[in-house]
């Protein structure tokens, strides 16, 4: 599987899960399945469940399904080995990694809280961060050849 291939496979699972997320929130997925004392309900009602008026699972649906997209075109072997696939994806998820840097002080520092849904997209973002730099050095291999 290409680095492109699986970039775009974490971006769909995690599209899935905001999107089951801010379903919840706008009251159409019934309760929410978190496990553990209440965390996500705390997280996801607090004010850093918001940004710019904004439901920040919305955010992360939206985000993800576009890194899926250009990942997934540019898996197509017309573009497997053109830049501009991961220049995209650096434009995507660099923000998104910085964005989820400060969901997380929020969340641990000052909310005190912890909710697995977020910890799996934090993981998820910083998993695609280093996958993107790969990708991208990969791409600069194959044009300097």
């Amino acid at each position: 599987m290409s680095i492109r291939k699986f970039i775009a496979l974490v971006a769909l699972l995690n599209a899935l899960v905001a999107t089951y997320l801010h379903m919840w929130k706008i009251g159409l997925a019934g309760s929410l399945a978190c496990g553990g004392a209440g965390g996500c309900e705390y997280i996801q009602g607090s004010r850093y469940g918001w940004f710019m008026g904004v439901d920040v699972a919305l955010i992360g649906a939206v985000g993800y399904t576009l890194v899926f997209l250009v990942a997934t075109i540019g898996s197509l072997t017309q573009y497997e080995d053109e830049a501009w696939p991961a220049r995209l994806l650096q434009l995507l998820v660099l923000p998104a990694f910085v964005f989820t840097l400060r969901l997380k002080y929020a969340e641990f520092i000052i909310l005190k809280g912890f909710c697995p849904w977020c910890a799996i997209s934090a993981v998820s973002i910083t998993v695609l961060t280093v996958l993107m730099v790969v990708e991208w050095k990969r791409v600069q291999r194959v044009r300097a050849a």
